[in-house]
């Protein structure tokens, strides 16, 4: 039985999600603030953390770096109400490894766990860092460089850049890149998607006007290539 621990201050959300996730057939403990979720995170054995992001004593945020730090390498999906993206940046700078905007969907917090307990060893053990010529990208450090110097990204340039890299020689429709980088609850039209790549390969492309990396498919979507 695979074992969830979920910090999580919300006693309506912690007694919904522990049912919902027992029903499922998942171990699930609780924890209410940060210093004790912290202090049962590092001491027991889980096989995935869900981090409330606004928690009393100790925010999600200082909680996930201080497990990091500590060498606790569990899966981490954090929940917050917040909705802005630079949250979902910072999360994912101190090693977070799924992030999930409430209010959300039961399945989709189900099929984000299964995802992260599909992770193999030596696929937690994958690159953070992609280079493509004289670019690299640390996803880990929410840094994108060329020829080491950095190049300044939005938020959401820097979470869009991610996801195609991430996603390297996989044609991603619009649809998906709307709901997996601004998320289900943002409603900016598919106009949006093609203004960031725009902006993007403005800042990434040798030849903006002939694009090598960041490649459009007619009729889908968009690419990465390198």
């Amino acid at each position: 039985m695979k074992r969830v621990l979920l910090i999580e201050d919300e006693p309506g959300l912690v007694l919904t999600l522990s049912d919902r996730l027992r029903a499922e057939g998942y171990d699930v403990a609780a924890a209410t603030d940060g210093p004790s979720g912290f202090e049962r995170a590092s001491r027991d054995a889980w096989d995935v953390i869900l981090l409330d992001v606004m928690l009393p004593g100790k925010s999600g945020f200082d909680v996930c770096r201080d497990l990091r730090q500590k060498g606790v390498t569990t899966p981490v999906i954090m929940l917050t109400a917040r909705g802005q993206v630079v949250d979902k940046v910072l999360g994912l700078k101190i090693g977070a490894d799924d992030y999930l905007t409430k209010p959300f969907d039961m399945l989709e917090l189900l099929a984000r766990i299964e995802v992260q307990l599909r992770r193999t060893p030596e696929s937690s053990l994958a690159p953070h860092r992609f280079t493509f010529g004289n670019i690299v990208v640390d996803t880990r450090k929410a840094e994108v460089t060329r020829g080491g110097e950095p190049i300044e990204l939005s938020a959401r340039e820097f979470l869009l850049l991610k996801y195609l890299v991430e996603h390297r020689g996989d044609a991603v429709t619009r649809e998906t890149l709307l709901n997996d980088v601004w998320g289900y609850h943002a409603m900016p039209t598919t106009r949006t998607v093609d203004v960031h790549v725009a902006w993007l390969r403005q800042k990434i492309e040798p030849n903006p006007r002939h694009p090598q990396h960041l490649l459009t498919v007619h009729g889908i979507g968009y690419k990465f290539v390198g």
